[in-house]
């Protein structure tokens, strides 16, 4: 299935970015599960890379994204970091299920196995993440991306700092 043909991601709140007071008042799985429903916009870079939010639950969500023509590298294969980026949102994703109101978090350091190439025939892609541990100011995760039929196509796990929102900066 070639790219043109792909159906397009859905955005139903729009993109933007999260109002971090409201961070200060929501669970992490409470704010998932609303931008799930639309009521939160996606990331921009959902936007720019075709990928989303698919499912959330407790310790778990899944991703999923559409590797497309934009995403070549210059041998014409989808570049390693379109699958970073997406599994990169999954592993801490399932993380961001655990945070209570006023915590925040960010990505440590994470490692992604590419087992298969993709290119933009491989149609929807599926990134699952699962919390493996959560501590008080780390917490780790693991996840699989696979196609539509099951195939593993990359495998990988992170590890995220847990910390007050109020040291969280946003610039600008």
């Amino acid at each position: 299935m070639s790219s043109d043909t792909m159906p397009a991601i859905a955005f139903p709140g729009g993109i933007g970015t999260l109002p971090l007071a409201d961070l200060a008042k929501r669970s992490g799985l409470d704010i998932l599960q609303a931008m799930l429903r639309g009521e939160y916009p996606a990331p921009p870079m959902a936007k720019t890379l075709s990928f989303t939010l698919h499912e959330v639950e407790p310790n778990r969500v899944v991703f999923t994204g559409v590797p497309a023509q934009e995403h070549l590298n210059p041998l014409g294969g989808i570049h390693g970091g379109w699958v970073a980026t997406l599994m990169d949102s999954a592993l801490a994703c399932c993380v961001m299920t655990t945070l209570k109101p006023g915590e925040a978090y960010t990505t440590v350091e994470f490692k992604v196995n590419l087992v298969r190439p993709l290119s933009p025939d491989t149609g929807p892609v599926f990134c699952e993440g699962k919390l493996v541990h959560r501590g008080r100011t780390l917490a780790t995760s693991e996840a699989f991306l696979r196609d539509a039929n099951g195939k593993l196509l990359a495998h990988g796990t992170e590890t995220c700092a847990i910390f007050p929102l109020e040291s969280f900066m946003r610039g600008g």
